[in-house]
């Protein structure tokens, strides 16, 4: 196997770091532009008196550093070329404005919303809101979890209804409750998952609806107060919201896997981001010990520093290798089954492939990673003694922002749960393999 990265990519990488450098950097020092970086972040960046949500100048400035980062050429790349723009000569390198974790905001972007409407938009979709969420002009948020209901999606209270709307439109009238809707504030539309047919605990009989921010029916309860602000996850209450039909998004009954398009996709990126995070802490802990002085003599060499940090390293090392190992094997499996034909099963081929074959591995790239970098953060805090705890030093804004992931990505306990139905047999891979103790075939 080959470890290295290919030429091409590392030749993209010393571009976008020319870029950070060049571009953004400066304009994160601009002005007073730096305040939302130093000491003083959080309270720059929340709106104390309108419902800590995030201030507006802090969301300009970052809209502003992706439309430079866009044209030039490197905010879409993760997205499929079609969508990219011409690339011009570039420069830059480094972090804070160029990659954010607050807002998980980043000058290459992260595009959830447009993957799930290009796998699963119809053809009117795509035309008519892939160029808006390219400018801009389109942001949805993500409606699976709610109130009571948080891993256990497929008990869903929402529910969606088929009706005919006035004017003898097809429709849905959707009641329910949608919880930590993040970037609610300034959506233009939500997608709601609610559920159409069969009962509670079925995972089919689900479905997605792509629905206006400002429709009637629809109201928001609440910005939650969390460690890390400011907030921008809301709780919406939907009451009798009624949309056309042809707001489905995907198939219907089959919503689940639009989520897992969703899930699939950000668990690993989330875990490449704790990973990158965690080596960060352990470097800058390594690099603060060899010259912090202790009765006359560096802290490095004592044992109690380096253990910690070498087991560490260790761990993130061999983390950074499954997060590669399980990402190839992924577009592997895209590429393998493409996107299918227009039918139901068509559609569902990539994603149902994944989950059977790599779900527990994501979990594994994903739980651990999460757990990993607020270890990392903790101990970089304790290394740095009395200026690890200031809120000069960047390690508490670490530990404080990866805790949630912990949690939000899919508790790490759901995670674990994954992972054992694997071991255990509770789930199969569909891949056989030879049990050379009994000579029978066994399913992974």
């Amino acid at each position: 196997m080959n470890f290295e990265l290919p030429s091409d990519l590392e030749a993209y990488i010393e571009k976008l770091d020319s870029f950070i450098r060049k571009d953004i950097l400066p304009l994160q020092n601009s002005h007073d532009n730096v305040r939302f970086f130093d000491h003083r972040r959080e309270p720059s960046r929340t709106q104390w008196d309108n419902g800590v949500l995030p201030a507006r100048e802090w969301e300009n400035l970052l809209g502003q550093a992706r439309g430079m980062a866009d044209r030039a050429g490197f905010y879409r790349f993760p997205l499929p070329k079609l969508y990219h723009m011409a690339s011009n000569p570039v420069y830059g390198g480094g972090v804070s404005l160029a990659n954010d974790l607050q807002n998980e905001h980043s000058v290459v972007g992260n595009f959830p919303d447009f993957l799930m409407l290009y796998h699963w938009g119809n053809k009117q979709q795509k035309a008519d809101l892939i160029p808006l969420r390219l400018r801009g002009e389109f942001r949805m948020t993500f409606g699976l979890i709610e109130i009571h209901h948080g891993s256990d999606a497929t008990h869903m209270d929402t529910m969606a209804t088929a009706c005919t709307l006035s004017g003898g439109t097809p429709g849905y009238r959707i009641t329910g409750n949608k919880k930590w809707q993040t970037g609610a504030h300034s959506a233009t539309h939500m997608l709601i998952f609610a559920r159409t047919s069969g009962k509670a605990g079925n995972p089919t009989g689900i479905t997605a609806f792509i629905v206006p921010r400002e429709m009637p029916g629809i109201r928001f309860q609440s910005f939650e107060y969390t460690l890390n602000m400011p907030t921008d996850h809301a709780t919406v209450i939907l009451e009798d919201v009624q949309v056309p039909a042809t707001a489905m998004l995907g198939p219907l009954d089959n919503g689940l896997a639009i989520a897992q398009t969703f899930t699939h996709e950000n668990r690993i990126r989330q875990a490449a981001s704790s990973c990158g995070a965690a080596k960060f802490c352990i470097d800058r802990s390594v690099a603060y010990a060899r010259e912090r002085i202790v009765f006359g003599k560096p802290v490095s060499p004592n044992q109690a520093i380096q253990w910690s940090l070498v087991e560490l390293s260790t761990q993130a090392e061999m983390l950074r290798l499954l997060i590669l190992r399980t990402a190839t094997e992924m577009d592997a499996l895209q590429q393998r089954f493409g996107r299918g034909t227009s039918s139901t099963l068509g559609q569902l081929a990539p994603w149902v492939a994944i989950e059977k074959r790599l779900g527990h591995k994501i979990s594994m790239c994903n739980y651990y990673a999460n757990r990993l970098v607020t270890q990392a953060a903790d101990n970089a805090i304790q290394v740095h003694g009395g200026n690890g705890y200031s809120r000069h030093q960047p390690f508490e804004h670490i530990w404080r922002h990866f805790r949630r992931y912990r949690i939000t990505e899919g508790s790490e306990e759901v995670q674990m749960r994954k992972v054992a139905g694997y071991l255990f047999g509770y789930k199969d891979t569909g891949l056989e393999t030879g049990d050379t103790r009994s000579g029978k075939q066994t399913k992974l």
